[in-house]
């Protein structure tokens, strides 16, 4: 089975949404849409079909589009709004409610539902393993995690971390377009980081030349990014929390990103 075409819609402000389509089967399911306008015409674009709609989490800027899209013309009556059950109280339309250790497929791809609260409850990550694609919405950014809305700083940590096991050369497909800010704050915390260093003078050229700096690689967030190493002695010591828990340095990390 080949990979999944994923195409990036760049819509409000700073939000990503994706459409991801199998070739072969002609499915083609859509993640987080905030607006539905966008995805409609990129739809349109490529003459392709609507079968699923992929929610992360319960915010409008990931869910506004969902019922536009569902009754939109072209959005076939099998269109699935899928999500976490959970939460399907707060998810527009919902559908297909699933939980971690489900699957999702779309077409001849199969992501795996990960549970990963902590910028909400109920917050859930769709991991395609063939296409080498992880959708995280917004419990991981590049260079940065969502706020800590609704979860606590345990659960956050434990979310990063299940995100952090997956493979190196993982694509991470976040929803915002922050990294640039989240360098600057990394940067600030961990001046010491040659890596980190060096990721920035490639997202500051990408930024000046208007290009997305999303998906990353998570090998590069796992060496730059300061909320996947909240585990790390330096870091810990640097933050006068040597000897720690993990989850108490996450939350101070957290703490000082809020207040940059």
């Amino acid at each position: 089975m080949g990979a999944l075409e994923i195409v990036q819609i760049p819509v409000l402000s700073d939000n990503y949404v994706y459409l991801l389509h199998d070739a072969a089967s002609g499915a083609t399911a859509v993640v987080d849409p905030a607006v539905a306008e966008p995805v409609q015409a990129a739809l349109a674009e490529r003459g392709w079909t609507l079968t699923h709609i992929l929610n992360t989490h319960h915010h409008n800027d990931h869910v506004g589009g969902n019922l536009a899209l569902k009754q939109a013309t072209g959005c076939t009556p099998g269109c699935k709004i899928v999500g976490n059950r959970a939460d399907a109280a707060r998810l527009p339309g919902l559908d297909v409610g699933v939980g971690e250790g489900d699957s999702v497929t779309v077409g001849g791809a199969t992501a795996q539902v990960l549970e990963v609260s902590g910028h909400t409850v109920g917050h859930i990550a769709y991991w395609f393993p063939e296409s080498k694609a992880l959708f995280c919405g917004d419990t991981l950014f590049a260079l940065g995690c969502g706020r800590m809305f609704e979860g606590d700083p345990d659960t956050f940590w434990t979310s990063l971390s299940k995100l952090r096991a997956l493979p190196d050369d993982t694509q991470v497909f976040c929803a915002h377009e922050y990294t640039l800010a989240n360098f600057r704050f990394a940067a600030a915390l961990d001046p010491d980081n040659p890596a980190l260093q060096a990721r920035g003078v490639a997202i500051r050229d990408l930024r000046e030349r208007g290009t997305p700096t999303v998906p990353s690689v998570l090998a590069d967030e796992k060496a730059t990014n300061p909320f996947l190493r909240a585990d790390d002695a330096a870091l810990a010591g640097r933050l006068g929390l040597a000897g720690r828990p993990a989850s108490e340095v996450f939350a101070e990390i957290r703490r000082r990103k809020d207040s940059f």
